[in-house]
């Protein structure tokens, strides 16, 4: 399934996903869900991100308080979890472009300052003459 991956200070980007222990890795553990909006779309992110002590992601609205560690977004289907569209891809990427920090509370509100999110950079490879250096 096609779903936005949204990771602390990293702007949302595209993913296919295939499976649970697929969810597990872009989460890095055991998954949960929110439905945080009328659309037929969820949040799935780490059930243990707090105790994990996974960094402040992005606020969600609707009583939700904000998601800790990565997460993603996808679409709901009959039968579950199912692709995002491409107008839901294109309505939560920039409803989560930019990243945020937790400054703080007021009661039982966060308190977060929007900050300019980066491209995630793909991961590097290493030349033949730096694996011979090892």
């Amino acid at each position: 399934m096609n779903v936005l991956v949204i990771e602390p200070g990293i702007l949302p980007y595209e993913r296919e996903i295939n499976g649970l222990k697929e969810m597990q890795a872009v989460v890095g553990g055991p998954i949960t869900a929110i439905y945080p909006w009328k659309d037929q779309a969820a949040i799935v992110g780490n059930d243990e991100a707090l105790l994990s002590n996974m960094p402040f992601n992005r606020s969600v609205e609707g009583g939700y308080g904000g998601v800790f560690g990565p997460f993603f977004v996808c679409g709901l289907g009959e039968e579950g979890f199912c692709s995002l569209t491409p107008e839901q891809v294109k309505t939560y990427k920039a409803k989560f472009r930019q990243a945020e920090l937790l400054v703080g509370f007021r009661g039982q509100e966060l308190m977060t300052m929007k900050v300019a999110a980066r491209s995630k950079e793909p991961p590097q490879r290493k030349s033949r003459s730096q694996a011979r250096e090892r």
